[in-house]
């Protein structure tokens, strides 16, 4: 059973402010020691005085130091900033509402998420014949609440479960079984399984899944992720035993995903060298015993989604001659058949499809909101799918002969609720719906569209109390650009926090990103990335031109690949910010791929280790390029020990030459969480936390006054 999300989701918090500028003297900034480091690529030299910054916290006693000293330093001012107190307590009223995932039917049980709204981690949940019971509880895990339940997955017949947990924040997983009708956690322990789905056997005698080899001693949390493989666990064997289905040893920068079609029939694997949407395909036929792996689509050169299977009949969500994506048939039976279109590409972006009951259910982005479509697996159009409004939808788990299905819809103002859809009627009823601490119809959400640098037409989504008084009002700009995501109108109960002070927050739609297909984000990649900081630029300089803010009002915050877009923008226009909030980002772009999953970016950054694109990412790499001399805007970074995803060196190197500059008297502080990691599994305490920071730090230097 696959789940179908309309919006590949980031979640990076929100954003919220406090009280009138005034002037103040300088922090003292801890003395950061240099090195003296200086490479030589092309025969061009540069220095890389904070290189020992790169060391793993947990190994290097400086860099331990180094980041208590800083947190010495932030936490005082953090602390200290007015109104932060306040927001942090409503923060909590706004989080303290009971919500709910996408149920997951199996066999005569649906399994859900749960959280009763400040519990630090969602529970799993079951439900049979109108009961239901609580199956784990991963708040009971760790004093501090930094282990979560991240995937999980139960048998076609709902009677084991296979989950992984999540410890600090990490990308690296520990697979766990439970059994379901009993409540008993059995034996079986899996680990070094990092980017993995679960995929049982139809039978529930074992599942298949990805790991990496072992890190050296040291190299846990930094070394580079190489050498994947598709691994079968017997359930009730040990870790020892289980059985390497498919690896690429010559060709050690792939990674391999495997799911079983609804039937059993097939193993489905799906190889991919980086992050850009481009995948082989190699299937197992499970039905025949010993049966080796073949290849169904070699080359990496076009996307291969899984929609559902029937048989030897499989349907795929592809890019292959349509760069906003269709739906194509496969009869694998017949070797290498030729794909036969189903569902042809049309003017909006296809995202997602699944096969729910006898139909497709197709996802598509009109302008960056979310709109669904119903066809017959012959690609009959059969109406579309009425969703809530204008917004985000996710989910639409489903497989063939079942009719019912559950997706989310959610919107800036409204948090996800849950509906039942059956496919074959077309209907949806309410199954879940949130009460929350606010009025989200006191909110209003607007569109626009502005002009990038080159003329290229750019949306973005304007969200504000809807009584807010006509005038430049403090404003956050969100921006992400890259990757092939797509950011739609979604829900953080941080953001309202933000928007009832009287605070604007706009979310702009950069190219780089999936809104608009494999063209959109090509041009925002690469050689093109300049275009995602022009964009953002332009947004900051309309929100300016129509009055929506002013440059002493307009803060700026992103995160990963976020935070390479704020870092990059600040140093190129610091006179149009007041603040900034870069987050986990990417910030030396000379050696990203140096450490853990750094290696897959150069899809859309390009390979260091190439002149054209070394030059290229010298030009822009926000550490290489702070403006000494220049009057930066307040600057407020934060990142996480264990983030294992983007390094936290790149943030801690990025800091140290930023506070080493002559770059203004506004602070340029660092916030180092403990932990945690790059987002995921992050507990509801620390969101909290570290959102009422971020937004105090923000409201005092936009001019926001929290009441």
């Amino acid at each position: 059973m696959r789940s179908l999300r309309f919006l590949p989701g980031l979640f990076l918090g929100a954003l919220l402010l406090p009280a009138a500028l005034h002037a103040e003297a300088p922090l003292d900034y801890p003395k950061t020691a240099t090195v003296d480091v200086i490479d030589k690529p092309f025969g061009e030299p540069v220095a890389d005085p904070y290189r020992w910054l790169e060391n793993d916290v947990r190994n290097d006693p400086k860099v331990r130091d180094w980041v208590t000293a800083q947190n010495r330093v932030s936490g005082a001012y953090l602390a200290a900033l007015p109104g932060r107190d306040v927001l942090e307590k409503r923060l909590r009223e706004l989080f303290a509402f009971e919500r709910m995932g996408v149920p997951f039917k199996a066999g005569a049980r649906t399994f859900y998420a749960r959280n009763t709204g400040l519990q630090n981690q969602s529970t799993l949940w079951v439900r049979e014949g109108g009961a239901e019971r609580l199956l784990i509880d991963p708040n009971l895990w760790a004093k501090d609440g930094a282990a979560a339940l991240a995937e999980w997955l139960p048998t076609e017949d709902g009677r084991s479960l296979a989950y992984t947990v999540q410890d600090g924040g990490t990308d690296w997983r520990t697979i766990r079984v439970l059994d379901v009708t009993g409540g008993k956690l059995l034996d079986d322990e899996v680990r070094w399984v990092k980017f993995s789905r679960l995929a049982w056997r139809r039978d529930g005698k074992g599942f298949f899944y990805s790991r990496f080899p072992e890190p050296k001693e040291g190299g846990t949390f930094q070394s580079l992720n190489l050498n994947q493989s598709v691994w079968y666990h017997e359930v009730g064997t040990p870790q020892s035993a289980d059985v390497q289905i498919y690896a690429t040893p010559a060709t050690p920068k792939l990674n391999h995903s495997a799911e079983v079609t609804d039937d059993g029939r097939w193993l489905v694997i799906s190889s991919s060298a980086g992050t850009d949407p481009r995948n082989a395909v190699t299937l197992v036929l499970l039905a025949k015993a010993g049966a080796k792996p073949r290849s169904l689509i070699p080359g990496i050169e076009n996307d291969w989604q899984l929609v559902g299977a029937i048989g030897d009949r499989m349907w795929f969500r592809t890019d292959k001659d349509a760069p906003k994506g269709r739906i194509v048939r496969v009869d694998v039976g017949k070797g290498k058949a030729k794909p036969v279109g189903i569902v042809p590409e049309t003017a909006d972006t296809l995202v997602g499809a699944s096969m729910v009951g006898s139909h497709l259910i197709v996802a598509y982005l009109g302008d960056a909101k979310s709109q669904a479509e119903r066809f017959s697996l012959d690609g009959k159009a059969m109406g579309t799918v009425e969703l809530p409004g204008i917004g985000t939808a996710a989910g639409f788990g489903g497989r063939y002969g079942e009719r019912e299905s559950f997706y989310t819809f959610s919107s800036f103002a409204s948090p996800p609720a849950i509906y039942r859809y059956d496919s074959d009627t077309n209907r949806s009823e309410p199954f879940f719906t949130p009460k929350v601490a606010f009025d989200p119809a006191a909110y209003v959400t607007e569109q626009a569209f502005f002009q990038s640098k080159d003329g290229t037409p750019i949306p973005m989504f304007i969200v504000k109390r809807r009584d807010l008084p006509k005038g430049p009002a403090p404003t956050l700009l969100y921006g992400y650009g890259g990757f092939n995501v797509a950011l739609t109108p979604s829900f953080s109960a941080t953001r309202v926090a933000w928007l009832e002070q009287g605070g604007v927050l706009a979310v702009a739609n950069l190219r780089g990103g999936g809104e608009y297909g494999k063209n959109w984000h090509d041009a925002g990649r690469l050689a093109r990335k300049q275009n995602v900081f022009d964009d953002f630029i332009s947004a900051g300089e309309f929100l300016v031109t129509k009055g929506v803010t002013s440059k002493d009002k307009l803060a700026i915050q992103g995160g990963s690949n976020g935070g390479l877009l704020v870092g990059a923008v600040v140093n190129q226009r610091p006179d149009l910010f007041a603040a900034a909030l870069p987050a986990v980002g990417v910030m030396d772009m000379l050696r990203f791929d140096q450490f853990t999953a750094g290696r897959y970016w150069v899809d859309d950054y390009g390979n260091p280790a190439v002149e054209a694109d070394w030059r290229l990412l010298r030009s822009y790499s926000p550490y290489h390029n702070i403006k000494s001399g220049a009057d930066y805007p307040a600057v407020l970074v934060t990142t996480a020990d264990t983030d294992d995803r983007v390094v936290p060196g790149h943030s801690f190197k990025y800091t140290a030459a930023l506070q080493a500059a002559k770059a203004g008297a506004k602070p340029h502080i660092i916030r180092i969480e403990t932990r945690a990691g790059h987002g995921s599994g992050k507990p509801t305490d620390k969101i909290i936390e570290t959102a009422a920071d971020e937004w105090a730090f923000v409201a005092k230097w936009t001019g926001l006054v929290v009441k």
